[in-house]
């Protein structure tokens, strides 16, 4: 299980939603099977739809 609050901990040089797209997409193709967001993410260039977008880059990406 994947959580939005550990990626963001873990990679603590992730300074925009963009690189924080990228991040997730990484980890699902690295085999991650499930994604929770348990936090907003705190960049100015945070979408109003960031769920859906970060949803859409951990389950569109497979490997």
């Amino acid at each position: 299980m994947l959580w939005l609050s550990e990626v963001l901990l873990q990679q603590y040089e992730i300074d925009s939603f963009e690189a924080l797209k990228l991040a997730i997409a990484e980890r699902a193709r690295g085999g991650e099977m499930h994604f929770r967001m348990d936090v907003r993410p705190p960049f100015p260039d945070t979408p109003e739809d960031w769920e859906d977008r970060l949803e859409a880059a951990f389950y569109t990406i497979r490997p």
